[in-house]
């Protein structure tokens, strides 16, 4: 069963390494690093502030924890207790990764904090703005930042998966104590159909900023 798993993991890593070219290796780059979170985390910002600082200050608060709590559970235990190789260190199909920019990561890869961190942010700011596109979208954006991890040949997608499980897991916490906090103060959250269409437009703008400057620029 389990080397049925990995080989499982093993031919669908290559299948998404190997559909490689120059600028999906200049946007995937991109989309691996900080830029990705940038727009998006300046327009969240941006809202929670509209929402007075006491609600700024602890919506903050819960992100800050939701991606730290990933972000342990996944490199800080998960990864030296279990001890899985990343494929670009695993002797068995590292021979066959493209790897971009020479990039090969850590030691171990599972799970994956990128898609524990980025998936807790989706999954939180969803619960929080009640909003299906935006939900949608910031999903999108989550899996996208969790593909671009397996281009570049540093994860597996079983990595991807339960990285994912656990920054939703951390996100759900993180949301239900905001809520009880919230009942504590009597404070009321309310992001608009407008917020959500700000929302919306920052997490695509963020994409689009990366697809055009991977065009125009060799990362």
């Amino acid at each position: 069963m389990i080397e049925n798993l990995n080989a499982i993991d093993q031919n669908l890593l290559l299948a998404i390494n190997g559909m490689h070219s120059h600028y999906l290796d200049s946007f995937m780059w991109l989309m691996s690093g900080v830029w990705a979170y940038l727009v998006v985390a300046l327009g969240f910002l941006y809202l929670s502030y509209r929402q007075g600082w006491k609600q700024m200050l602890l919506i903050m608060l819960a992100l800050a924890l939701t991606i730290a709590l990933a972000d342990q559970l996944s490199s800080g235990i998960i990864k030296p207790l279990v001890q899985r190789l990343r494929p670009t260190h695993d002797a068995e199909i590292g021979s066959l990764i493209h790897l971009v920019k020479g990039y090969r990561g850590g030691l171990y890869g599972f799970v994956s904090s990128h898609a524990a961190n980025s998936f807790g942010a989706a999954v939180l700011v969803a619960l929080l703005f009640r909003s299906r596109v935006v939900a949608i979208a910031m999903i999108v954006w989550a899996v996208a930042v969790s593909y671009s991890r397996m281009y570049m040949g540093v994860h597996y997608p079983g990595d991807i998966v339960c990285g994912a499980i656990i920054g939703a897991f951390s996100a759900y916490i993180f949301y239900r104590l905001f809520t009880m906090a919230k009942k504590k103060w009597a404070l009321c959250t309310k992001f608009s159909t407008q917020d959500s269409k700000f929302m919306t437009a920052a997490i695509i703008a963020n994409v689009c900023v990366l697809l055009i400057v991977a065009s125009l620029f060799e990362i």
